[in-house]
């Protein structure tokens, strides 16, 4: 009877078309020879209907997996395709007792025929595995266990829109956007209402407006100038200025402290305009830079003396011009003596004048540095010039203008009547830009 193979466990190959099933039997048709399956597997993976009904002459292998008839099993389990079973053909897995129907009859001929189409002569059984066949088995089980289990077809179901728009909170966005278009002050008055949120780099302390003239002398001169943060930096007349600097000499800021520190400060702004690191380096020698310095009988020809000798120290070949190293000042001579040392040229030619050296500075292609020139320019083609302390109202002819700090103490300033704080901020040397505005 047909009904004693319901609630058996199958797998049924239907060739490479339809590919491979696995389920309960629900239904035999004897007549419409036909087999319907429940809890379907196709190739592997669950069906999307809840029941298949396939033909006889699909099918062209049945095996069966278990003879339990508890249909209401949540998994099924899926037939090794790769190995059969040790001892038993093709057709002697299909099950056989007196009660066969004619369906699983014509089955069982079908795979029958088929087999012996294919002239196996001998039983699969009988074959020891080849290592493929063990290493494909090895995978098959590794899949089983993955992904034979039941699972539910959940994307069947339809989605509740109602329910979800139920979810939404419509009032809360309209409140949102009603706030947005409220007048500035109303707006303005809700927001201070509002805790304030900051981020991990912002300041939660209130801080006052920035001051950018912060700088106020009693008789600036022209010229103003701004930094980089935008702080404003004025000039100061050469009288004020010579004020300034003897006002740092009582309070004991020597003249020899202060050359040191701007002859550093030019040495630091020279090499980066000889190419800092890319010119000197060892693998660059065929390129190694060098200075000329051009030193008068002053305070300015002192700071050249001694930047050339910071810039030896660095490895940089230099030259000294001086017109006449026997009727030098103090500071002067000081210096050319220590730079003597270094093992670098000194140049003087008592006969000639300041006048060819300085046709001769313009006419050379290299850069020039001016340090502490006069406001109107030196006479030579300056491409950068060092301002100590406060700058002069500069003309075009000296360039860029970069300022030097020189550690000048409060109290040098409040000497003068100047009332001052530092724009220099972490940097020794800051470039001034002149303010248009």
């Amino acid at each position: 009877m047909s009904e004693a193979w319901v609630g058996y466990a199958v797998s049924l190959d239907c060739g490479d078309t339809l590919g491979s099933y696995q389920g309960h039997i629900s239904a035999v048709d004897e007549k419409e020879q036909t087999i319907t399956l429940v809890k379907v597997f196709q190739n592997g993976t669950p069906h999307s209907s809840s029941s298949v009904t396939l033909s006889a002459r699909d099918i062209k292998d049945l095996k069966i997996i278990d003879t339990s008839t508890e249909v209401s099993s949540n998994s099924v389990s899926i037939a090794k395709p790769s190995v059969k079973r040790t001892g038993r053909s093709i057709s002697e897995s299909i099950a056989t007792t007196k009660n066969s129907s004619p369906m699983v009859d014509v089955v069982r001929k079908q795979v029958v025929e088929e087999t012996g189409a294919r002239n196996h002569s001998v039983s699969e059984g009988n074959r020891t595995p080849s290592k493929k066949d063990r290493f494909r088995n090895r995978w098959t089980d590794k899949n089983e266990a993955c992904f034979g289990n039941h699972i539910d077809n959940t994307m069947d179901q339809d989605f509740d829109f109602e329910k979800n728009l139920a979810l939404f909170n419509k009032q809360a966005v309209f409140d949102e956007i009603n706030a947005s278009q409220k007048p500035d002050i109303v707006r303005q008055a809700d927001s201070n209402r509002q805790p304030l949120l900051f981020r991990h780099d912002e300041n939660i302390i209130g801080s006052t407006p920035i001051i950018y003239k912060q700088l106020i002398v009693p008789a600036p001169d022209s010229k103003e100038y701004v930094t980089d943060t935008g702080l404003v930096v004025p000039s100061i007349t050469p009288e004020l200025r010579n004020r300034l600097f003897s006002a740092a000499e009582r309070l004991g800021l020597s003249v020899e402290r202060q050359t040191e520190l701007i002859g550093r400060a030019a040495a630091e702004i020279a090499l980066q305009l000889l190419g800092g690191s890319h010119r000197l380096n060892p693998h660059n020698a065929h390129q190694w830079p060098s200075v000329v310095a051009l030193c008068g009988a002053h305070r300015q020809g002192a700071a050249g003396i001694n930047c050339a000798r910071q810039l030896a120290s660095h490895g940089v070949r230099t030259l000294v011009y001086v017109s006449d190293p026997q009727r030098l000042p103090p500071l002067v001579s000081a210096e050319l003596a220590l730079y003597r040392v270094t093992g670098n040229g000194v140049v003087s030619n008592v006969k000639a004048s300041i006048a060819p050296v300085a046709g001769w500075a313009h006419e050379n292609r290299a850069t020039v540095l001016a340090l502490d020139p006069p406001a109107s320019g030196t006479g030579v083609g300056t491409k950068v010039s060092l301002a100590p302390v406060l700058p002069l109202s500069h003309s075009a002819e000296n360039g860029k203008i970069y300022l030097c700090n020189l550690g000048y103490p409060l109290g040098a300033f409040q000497d003068v009547g100047i009332k001052y704080r530092s724009p220099f901020g972490p940097k020794f040397v800051i470039p001034l830009y002149p303010n248009d505005i």
